[in-house]
Parts: structure tokens; C-alpha cells; sequence
């Protein structure tokens, strides 16, 4: 069996996503050697600007990606809401495991709830997203830029900096984070980001034995859902720094996809679904992409960037 490298990030959320992965192949096939190769992204390096005002699409994978291409490493683990939806020629991210939460979850130490926050509290975030939809709930709310690692963000929090913060729930199950109050935000009232609690493990199109190796990971219900909400971003040439949501839900062998465009102030928001074989989920993504498009989010996502 040959020694396989998994290039990862070196937070300490990406390193257990990444020995989550090496724990399964070991597991699966006994004595095999498995090491980590940590790497530093452009999107660990800048702490000090909003992710939206850094630029550009795929701040946490390019140097990583470049690891893969020049087979200092055999595979990647990657959130999946981190991954832009094109790839580097002779890459491709054909194994996904089963997903974890796809919500977000607001903490904090003395408030239980969004709606319990009073007005005027401070709510850290580093996503336009999370950003649009609180203040569509709660646009009496100040939102400032949080920055850095979970448990760096997490820790933020319990010392004081902000009145709560929202996070991916998943990140904190994997973790085993929490603060003292807590409350989940998901559908049908928050949309999460695209692919957000799903992992993609990538590798070179080449490598026929890489991909032998792992599809016994590979989860295809989560992968059906994946390709529905990143046609969706596709479709709207959206990165994860802007106001786009998506959550699909399988149903039987049929794919429902529901798609979100706001103003980073919450106004303006677009929200629709689309339904249809789940064999055709990303289709049905871009499907859905080119009717928000028609009903306004061109507009939306132009402000946006120009912002930005």
C-alpha cells in the first residue's frame, strides 16, 4: 500500500477534517501510512481585512491546490463552502463524505437568542452572508468583522469582544466548541452558505489509485446536494464572500433547491426554489441561478461588489 499525504490547512478545524479523512483510510486498510502536510493559504495569512474586501475566489485552497499539482501531496481535504466551483486543470473533487450540520449557530455568554439581543448589540461575523440575513431579521444590530480560526473566534467571544457571534455549526460539532448561550439559525428562516457542513477531498484527475482508495467515503446523497447548491453559486458567478445562500433537500430521487440574493444590509432579498431529479442537481442549480438572475440578484450582486 502506497504512503499517501493529505495537504491540509493548519487550523485546528482543518486538521481534524484532515485526520477525520487519514483516521477512515486507516481503518479502512490497515498499516496504510498516512501523513500530513500542513500549508498556509493566502486566507490564513491576511487576519486583518473583511474575507470580502481580501479578493478573489479561493483564498483557502490555491496554495494547497498547488501542493496537489506538484504531487508534494496526494490528496486535500477541504470544507466544501471554501472551494471555488472551477478547479485547476487536472484537479477535481470527486469524493464526498457524508455531510454534517448545515446551520449556523449564534453564541453567545449572556444572550439566548437572536431575538433576545438587545438593540444596538454587536454581533461578529466574517460572512456577507450571515451579515444579510441577521440584519433582515434584526436591522437594529451592529455587525463587525470577525476574523481568524474558530476557537480563535470562539474565544473572542467569551472574552467579551462581541454581544455574539454566528458561526457554522459544524465547525463547532467537530470541534466540540460552545459558549454559554447558544442558538441554532437554519431553515427554512437562515439559509446556509453552499456545500456549508459538507467536505470534498480532491485530487489529480491522474491518479486513477488515489480515487480507487477513497470511494468508499464517498457519499453520493451528499453529493447530490452539493452539485445542486454549487450550480447554483455557479450560475450566479458567486464566490463565498458575497450574500448568496442555497440549501437543497433530497426527497426520494428528487432534488428541492432553495436559492437566496440580499443586499449585505439584508434589503432586497430574492428567495425561490426549484425542484427536479436529483441525477440532474446541478442543472437544476444553474437553472435556478438564471431565474434569480431575472428577478433582480444581477443588480444585487453588482452593488455588492462594487462595495467590496
Amino acid at each position: 500500500m502506497r504512503k499517501i499525504t493529505i495537504a491540509t490547512r493548519g487550523s485546528k478545524l482543518a486538521l481534524w477534517q484532515a485526520n477525520h479523512i487519514s483516521d477512515l483510510l486507516r481503518e479502512e486498510y490497515p498499516g496504510i501510512d498516512v501523513q500530513l502536510l500542513k500549508i498556509k493559504t493566502k486566507g490564513d495569512k491576511i487576519l486583518d481585512v473583511p474575507l470580502a474586501k481580501v479578493g478573489g475566489k479561493g483564498l483557502f485552497v490555491k496554495e494547497i491546490e498547488e501542493a496537489l499539482l506538484d504531487e508534494r501531496a496526494d490528496l486535500a481535504v477541504h470544507s466544501m463552502k471554501d472551494v471555488p466551483t472551477e478547479l485547476p486543470d487536472g484537479l477535481e473533487v470527486g469524493v464526498i463524505p457524508p455531510r454534517e450540520a448545515e446551520t449556523d449557530t449564534l453564541l453567545s455568554v449572556k444572550y439566548d437568542s437572536l431575538k433576545d439581543l438587545p438593540a444596538g448589540a454587536v454581533v461578529g461575523t466574517s460572512s456577507l452572508r450571515r451579515q444579510s440575513q441577521i440584519l433582515a431579521l434584526r436591522d437594529d444590530l451592529k455587525i463587525e468583522s470577525l476574523r481568524g480560526n474558530l476557537d480563535t473566534r470562539v474565544r473572542k467571544l467569551l472574552d467579551g469582544e462581541f454581544d455574539a457571534i454566528v458561526v457554522a455549526t459544524a465547525g463547532l460539532n467537530r470541534l466540540k466548541l460552545s459558549a454559554p448561550k447558544s442558538e441554532i439559525l437554519g431553515p427554512p428562516t437562515f439559509l446556509p452558505a453552499v456545500a456549508q457542513g459538507a467536505l470534498g477531498i480532491e485530487y489529480r484527475i491522474e491518479d486513477t489509485e488515489i480515487q480507487d482508495i477513497l470511494k468508499f467515503i464517498h457519499d453520493e446523497t451528499t453529493a447530490r446536494q452539493v452539485r445542486a447548491e454549487r450550480g447554483f453559486l455557479t450560475g450566479l458567478d458567486g464566490g463565498c464572500q458575497v450574500p448568496i445562500a442555497a440549501w437543497s433537500q433530497l426527497e426520494g430521487d428528487q432534488v428541492k433547491l432553495t436559492g437566496f440574493v440580499a443586499d449585505i444590509d439584508g434589503s432586497s432579498p430574492i428567495r425561490m426554489e426549484k425542484s427536479g431529479p436529483a441525477e440532474d442537481a446541478w442543472n437544476i442549480g444553474l437553472a435556478l441561478a438564471d431565474e434569480v438572475l431575472a428577478a433582480g440578484a444581477k443588480e444585487i450582486l453588482d452593488r455588492v461588489y462594487d462595495k467590496c
